[in-house]
Order: C-alpha cells, then structure tokens, then sequence
C-alpha cells in the first residue's frame, strides 16, 4: 500500500499521474467500499470518509480492510487537521476521523509521500 498526502490543490494527483501513468484513477468520493477494495488508485480519500460519517458508519477499521482486501492500492488523501480547530461539532469528528485513518494508513504503507506545490517529498519508504 502507498499513502499520497498534501494540502488541497498541492498537486497530489497530478504528481500520482506521473509517477503510476498506468494506474486507473478513481475519485473515493463516489465509491463503495467494496469498489475500493478492488481499484488500483484512488483520490479524495478524505471525502470518502467525510460520506461515511455523515452516512453515520463506522470507518475506523477501514485502514485494516483496505490492508486486507486490496494492499497494493495507492491512496491520496488531504491532509485537513491543520488551520483553525473547526466550530462545527461534525467537522471536528470528521477531521479528527481523516487523521486517525491516514495515520493508520501511513503505518501499513510501504511508502508514504507528502506533495506541497507539485513537489513530492518521500518520508516513508519501506
């Protein structure tokens, strides 16, 4: 499994794209979970778990499935814990559920990239 993080519109996918051109990308946001257990690569992870919440599911064994169902996938996510603690109750769950997750990602991944402006920064590789 490998873990792409960054800020929104750092150049995530851009960066994945030419890194895997063979790699089919799929937008998370408008996936199941069992799509996901099956695709090479996916984006906007982090939105695939704000649906989730806000579906009321439980995702915090989703690092272990994922694991489990589908360990050579590539994953990008946003990274949203930084900034401003949000007001809205929801958007601190949600927050704090992108964070736990990508953290339990970024240890069952082999690799883990962080991309700021376009530029990817390897800090894990197993």
């Amino acid at each position: 499994m490998e873990l792409i993080i960054g800020g929104a519109f750092q150049g995530k996918l851009n960066y994945a794209r030419e890194l895997y051109p063979d790699v089919v990308w799929v937008d998370a946001k408008s996936c199941t979970l069992e799509e996901m257990c099956q695709i090479p690569g996916i984006f906007n992870l982090h939105l695939f778990i704000k649906k989730q919440i806000m579906e009321g599911k439980d995702i915090s064994g989703l690092p272990d499935i994922l694991e489990e169902k589908n360990p050579n996938m590539i994953i990008i996510s946003n990274e949203v814990g930084y900034g401003v603690v949000p007001v809205s109750a929801f958007d601190r769950v949600y927050r704090e559920n992108v964070g736990r997750i990508c953290t339990k990602l970024a240890a069952k991944s082999s690799k883990v990239t962080r991309v700021v402006c376009g530029i990817g920064t390897v800090i894990k590789d197993v």
